[in-house]
């Protein structure tokens, strides 16, 4: 019943040649969610997938950039805010899109796809753009110290998290009487803040106002952002060598930004945001912390206490992880990112465990599918309740959990993707996205 019920919400939320992740709340592409959502179509449809990919990176700019939205054009502009007028950007593709990114986790979606579907010719297709991509981090955002900075909590896909409350503070709120549009769809309870949407409008504004150029107020590295990008190098090397190519630029490239980020992020068994402005590291209880156990060239011993941090101060051992630490003052159990646990956060660090510690990863991927089996594909839930909150039949929600049991099962017996795609028929194939998508 899960099999089905999570492609029956991808199949409602499939547009053609990619997913939305809600229809209410999101009704256009994002970056990071369709990353995850090839992930989870690889296992039932690899074609879903890689259209999944290909139509995300049809709107890739000039510099490289992925935009974190591509909008359709079919939704009115008001329906989302902030939409295409605001962003005032467009693709070569003559997509209207955002002029922000989100982490870069499409090369690890991208080679997952692969695994699941050999297609060298998909590979040697979207290479060249993956690669882009990490230049255009490399070219624009890279510090002295070799790690990548966002310019926008939107950018570290967790946009409300405490971890930005303190650098947020010196960014002057915009109140031009925008309008909230989520707040028609989730209760305001478990949203950010008018005063937080004030400031992300203004630092959004700010970017777009410098021709997409320069970093306003807020400028940070974050470890999740950047565990995303060492982890895409990884995976680029295994495209490369696929592709006929040399990966050893790639390792040498993911083995830097681990080693930056041990040298200058990891604090007290957890690794930390920087904020550039002030030089420190903030003091943060959020998960995305824990998200560098993906990282294969981690050391040990780092490692090891940030297991350590998992189970000490996420508790881990009790098969959920919430996106923020519990005995913190900040922490809020129903409220966006600022506590509630995720399926991609869960997904993430799952990856990390399971070569590290499968007895964790055995209880994360359990604790995934009795949330989803408890409440439904939602957007994110209550870790001690697992009562669902924000969006119901979200798209990353339902494909990760496809992944996961792909790999762990139901009761311990997983089904192979094969198996999966067979219980499902026959389905709408996806439009063709030919290679003028991609100019």
């Amino acid at each position: 019943m899960i099999l089905r019920d999570a492609v029956r919400v991808l199949v409602a939320n499939w547009d053609g040649s990619h997913t939305v992740p809600s229809r209410r709340l999101y009704p256009h592409q994002w970056s990071w969610d369709s990353a995850f959502v090839a992930i989870g179509n690889a296992r039932w449809s690899p074609r879903r997938a890689r259209s999944e990919l290909l139509s995300l990176f049809g709107a890739q700019w000039p510099d490289g950039r992925v935009p974190h939205i591509v909008f359709n054009p079919v939704v009115p502009d008001g329906a989302y805010f902030p939409g295409p007028a605001f962003w005032g950007a467009r693709a070569p593709s003559g997509a209207a899109t955002s002029g922000i990114v989100q982490p870069p986790v499409h090369a690890l979606a991208a080679w997952k796809v692969h695994q699941a579907e050999p297609d060298p010719a998909f590979l040697a297709r979207i290479y060249p753009k993956l690669v882009a991509q990490q230049e255009f981090l490399r070219s624009s955002r890279r510090s002295p110290e070799g790690l990548i900075s966002i310019v926008h909590p939107w950018e570290s896909g967790m946009d409300n998290s405490p971890a930005w409350d303190l650098p947020l503070r010196a960014v002057e709120p915009d109140a031009t009487g925008f309008v909230r549009r989520d707040l028609n769809t989730v209760s305001a309870d478990e949203r950010p803040t008018d005063r937080d949407y004030e400031r992300y409008v203004s630092l959004a504004a700010a970017y777009r106002d410098s021709g997409y150029r320069r970093a306003g107020a807020f400028e940070i590295e974050d470890p999740l952002f950047n565990a995303a990008y060492g982890m895409a190098e990884t995976a680029l090397a295994e495209i490369a060598q696929v592709c006929g190519l040399d990966p050893e630029p790639h390792r040498r490239e993911a083995a830097a930004v681990t080693a930056a980020m041990v040298g200058h992020l990891f604090q007290d068994g957890h690794f930390r945001p920087r904020d550039l402005r002030t030089g420190r590291l903030i003091r943060s209880g959020s998960a995305a912390g824990l998200v560098p156990l993906m990282l294969p060239g981690l050391p040990t011993e780092i490692a090891e206490a940030l297991i350590g941090t998992a189970l000490d101060r996420f508790s881990l051992k009790d098969g959920v992880l919430p996106s923020h630490a519990p005995a913190t003052a900040e922490f809020d159990p129903a409220r966006y990112w600022r506590g509630p646990s995720w399926i991609n956060l869960t997904w993430l660090v799952w990856q990390g465990l399971r070569d590290r510690r499968p007895d964790l990863a055995d209880l994360l991927a359990e604790g995934m599918i009795h949330a989803v089996a408890h409440s439904g594909f939602r957007e994110y839930f209550n870790p001690f309740t697992l009562r669902g909150h924000g969006c119901r039949d979200f798209s990353w929600s339902a494909a990760l959990i496809l992944d996961v049991v792909a790999e762990h099962g139901l009761d311990g017996l997983p089904p192979s993707g094969r198996e999966i795609s067979q219980k499902f028929g026959s389905l709408p194939e996806p439009h063709d996205v030919g290679d003028h998508v991609l100019a």
